[in-house]
């Protein structure tokens, strides 16, 4: 299994790998490389899979239900285990939160899956998504501000994400090549994005205390938990099944430290839970799988 499973996920790894080499090699600008992928090609990758997809809107209303549920056990997880270390919240919320659904998982499902996989991907990293650039942005911003609310309607994936729900389900029709556009645009996000993470993992100077190990537990093992009850309290079967529990037991996203060192927030702990949590997931991502189709 864990053989099969890194055979299949080997392109992502070579992408991660290249990212990775470039980023050690040459000074890349991550910031601009993040705001290129996150603000022009992910959004017209979010919106032609939105408005093209086929997933009913039952399904969508119970996958809001089990994205908003493992947000907020995660986050009052995330609270306890910061009270009761005595480190700040938001060192462990961004990262032991948000998982990375976009630029690792996106990728990850269309190997795995294919349209498919991918498509449904889409639709839980953009429901998880409106909740890190709305809370995620609270918390980057110190709190419920206005520099949140201006950061939050400034978001390009976020307004993809409306735009393509409600065109979708209001039935609007958008021309086809303009629709063409849009899939010839988005489709370098995927690729793209698992470079990018390669690049953010360059020149990490690791930090393995106590706040990465126990971010990376509640990462993987809560998340996981609560990935899998989540599927049974909202009746999600057969292929979103799956791709849910493998989802929340994702390593962290690249901006849980990405968000608040843009912001002037950052910390040295969510940046070590990323790269220690992406690492791990040589091994993380193929048991997941695994225990998923077990359970």
């Amino acid at each position: 299994m864990l053989i099969d499973t890194f055979v299949l996920l080997l392109p992502l790894f070579v992408l991660v790998a290249g990212g990775w080499l470039f980023g050690s090699r040459w000074n890349l600008s991550q910031d601009t490389l993040l705001r290129v992928i996150s603000d022009f090609f992910m959004p017209m990758l979010v919106f032609d899979a939105l408005y093209r997809s086929d997933v009913s809107a039952d399904l969508i209303v119970r996958l809001a239900l089990a994205v908003t549920f493992i947000t907020l056990v995660l986050a009052f997880a995330a609270r306890g285990a910061a009270t009761a270390m005595r480190t700040p919240w938001a060192a462990l919320a961004m990262p032991v939160v948000f998982m990375n659904s976009g630029f690792l998982g996106i990728p990850l499902m269309d190997l795995w899956g294919g349209a498919p996989a991918m498509s449904l991907m889409i639709v839980f990293d953009q429901l998880s998504g409106i909740f890190l650039f709305t809370l995620g942005l609270f918390i980057s911003t110190g709190g419920v501000n206005r520099r949140g609310f201006q950061a939050i309607a400034r978001s390009p994936i976020l307004w993809a994400v409306i735009a393509g729900f409600a065109l979708r389900f209001g039935d609007v029709p958008v021309p086809e090549p303009l629709l063409a556009a849009f899939e010839f645009g988005g489709t370098p996000a995927p690729p793209l994005a698992a470079f990018a993470l390669g690049c953010s993992l360059s020149g990490s100077k690791l930090r393995i205390g106590r706040e990465v190990i126990i971010g990376c537990l509640l990462r993987f093992g809560v998340g996981f938990l609560v990935g899998y009850l989540a599927t049974i309290l909202f009746g999600i079967t057969g292929l979103p099944r799956t791709i849910v529990i493998v989802a929340a037991a994702l390593p962290a996203a690249v901006f849980s430290y990405v968000l608040p060192a843009r912001y002037g927030a950052g910390d040295a702990a969510p940046r070590d839970i990323v790269v220690v949590s992406t690492v791990l997931a040589i091994l993380t991502i193929p048991v997941s799988f695994y225990l998923a189709e077990l359970l």
